[in-house]
């Protein structure tokens, strides 16, 4: 692949991506995920400002049904974001040629690293950053997907995603089938959290229609690796957006003691 723009056939798919700052070869890559609704363009400016800001390769991609990627069959399975995780991720980074990465992600994008920190052996992966992770549902949670239900079909929610993702039906209805399935009530991939093995940033506001601070306290209930917590105040579902600046720093300083650390632990004679 170019470390540019483009396309990447894997798994069966061609997903768009985007790199920003210097190529695997050359420094360790931020990997970023992006939510339920997200898509490379979605991530606006933040993917370059973070590669100025850390210094790494940054690596964005739009999952299948998202963003100028190829399109899926619905409905999604409810454990779609167990699948990306051990079935497309790994050859994504393969694709790319990432050789040591900091899963970055949102939301659902959040989900999916943390399942495969907890579920596949990847030495490549050194660190997790998620934000407004979610590990099971919530009711206030689901109740804000209903809300978005509304939006989309009699609001401009649709008209909004139709100018990020090339099937705009496919891309909401898969996450909202899900989220909304009766039996996604009793949805929960909290255990992944018990099998991290590499230090992890957690990032949540407190205004989340869609999380409450009950998903930051499953992982600091259940983690065995080093964590870091912030809670962000007045921020929504989006902290990198609703606090920009604070969430860059944090990011940026995670990053700079995780590589810090690893140099110390292996120095060069």
């Amino acid at each position: 692949m170019d470390w540019g723009t483009g396309h990447l056939d894997v798994a069966g798919q061609r997903l768009e991506y985007a790199c920003h700052g210097p190529a695997p070869d050359a420094a360790p890559t931020l990997v970023m995920l992006h939510e339920g609704l997200g898509s490379v363009g979605l991530w606006r400016d933040w993917p370059a400002a973070l590669a100025q800001a850390t210094g790494l390769g940054v690596l964005v991609y739009a999952r299948a049904g998202y963003g100028r990627s190829s399109t899926v069959s619905l409905p999604r399975p409810l454990d779609y974001m167990t699948r990306e995780a051990e079935d497309v991720l790994g050859p994504v980074m393969d694709a790319a040629g990432v050789r040591s990465a900091v899963l970055l992600g949102h939301s659902d994008g959040a989900t999916i690293a943390a399942i495969y920190a907890g579920s596949v052996s990847d030495m490549r992966v050194r660190g997790l950053i998620l934000i407004a992770p979610h590990f099971f549902a919530e009711q206030q949670g689901l109740a804000a997907i209903a809300e978005a239900g509304r939006a989309f079909d009699s609001g401009d929610l649709r008209q909004r995603l139709a100018r990020h993702h090339d099937h705009p039906d496919v891309a909401f209805g898969g996450w909202f089938g899900a989220w909304t399935d009766p039996r996604f009530a009793r949805w929960s991939v909290a255990d992944a959290i018990d099998h991290w093995r590499v230090p992890a940033l957690a990032i949540q506001g407190d205004a989340d229609p869609y999380g409450t601070r009950a998903q930051i306290d499953e992982i600091e209930d259940r983690i065995y690796a080093p964590l870091e917590s912030l809670w962000l105040k007045g921020a929504g579902h989006a902290p990198h957006q609703d606090a920009p600046e604070a969430v860059t720093t944090a990011v940026t300083a995670f990053c700079e003691t995780l590589f810090a650390l690893e140099r110390e632990a292996s120095p060069i004679p």
